[in-house]
Parts: structure tokens; C-alpha cells; sequence
């Protein structure tokens, strides 16, 4: 099956929707409103939708990876960017494996991203 994708959005949701869009345009990410309880935040050629919706077992759970090209210097633009002190979020140090290496951002309502970078 040849799928001729474009593009994948995943959907995360919210514990306080302004605190959240402030904390992804702080990261970086272009906000594009959708309305008033969504909007899409994009970099590049990927995006993912943020929705003002909190269900705790939902966002406990979920973890998005995002592939970066020098995870070394993107863990330190994150650590200037101190997030952890803005929005008390917890930003794990890089993690070295046999695959590659990644580093670990909560994000306001607890979903976790790991930003990585491949061999």
C-alpha cells in the first residue's frame, strides 16, 4: 500500500490551553489559532494540533518524538529557553544509547516529548 502521505498531526491535549500555547511559542513552534479551543503549531514541515482538553490518563500517556539534527545543541538552546523555571516543566539531560541519543521536555500538562538525534 503506498500511502502518499504528506504529513502526520498528532493530537495533544491541554491542561490550561493559554499556558500551553505560550509555552510552545516560547519552544519555537508557530501557532496557527483554529479557534478557541484549538490550534496547530508548526516548524518546518511538521505540526501537531493542540486542543484545550485535559484528560489526565490521556496526556500521562502520551509521548511524541521529534528527530533533531544535533541533539547536543538543541538540549542546550532548550536549557536557555528555562522553560523548567517559566512553566515549572521538567527537562531530562540527554540520554545515550546504541540507536542515538535523545533528550526528554514535559510539557506544561505533562505530555512527554524526546527530542532525538539518530546515528
Amino acid at each position: 500500500m503506498n500511502h502518499n502521505a504528506k504529513s502526520i498531526r498528532p493530537f495533544i491535549g491541554a491542561k490550561n490551553f493559554e499556558t500551553s500555547r505560550n509555552f510552545y511559542r516560547d519552544l519555537g513552534f508557530e501557532e496557527v489559532t483554529l479557534g478557541n479551543q484549538m490550534s496547530v503549531f508548526k516548524t518546518g514541515n511538521m505540526a501537531f494540533y493542540l486542543q484545550d482538553a485535559y484528560v489526565k490518563d490521556w496526556i500521562e500517556n502520551t509521548m511524541i518524538f521529534m528527530e533533531v539534527d544535533d541533539v547536543n545543541r538543541f538540549y542546550n538552546e532548550l536549557s536557555a529557553l528555562d522553560l523548567t523555571t517559566k512553566y515549572k516543566v521538567k527537562l531530562s539531560p540527554i540520554k545515550y544509547d546504541d540507536w542515538g541519543n535523545e533528550c526528554f521536555l514535559h510539557d506544561p500538562a505533562g505530555n512527554l516529548w524526546h527530542f532525538g538525534q539518530f546515528k
